[in-house]
């Protein structure tokens, strides 16, 4: 059996912390920028860390020897 390789594109978007967490950028900050509201925007500014659910299914599938 093969080694399994690491999603290439998930490296770019993703970053593991120390205690096995996943940061993120916030979603929702590319385009139709003028309808969204000024806290959105303005909370949508760095990374965050994904929710548990979301994050399990990020290291399983693509951050695989992470």
């Amino acid at each position: 059996m093969p080694k399994l390789k690491t999603h290439s594109g998930a490296k770019k978007r993703f970053k593991v912390t120390a205690n096995r967490k996943v940061k993120a950028q916030a979603a929702f900050k590319r385009h139709c920028l003028e309808q969204k509201s000024p806290k959105m925007k303005r909370q949508a500014r760095g990374t965050m860390v994904l929710h548990d659910a979301d994050a399990r299914i990020i290291l399983k599938n693509f951050l695989v020897n992470a």
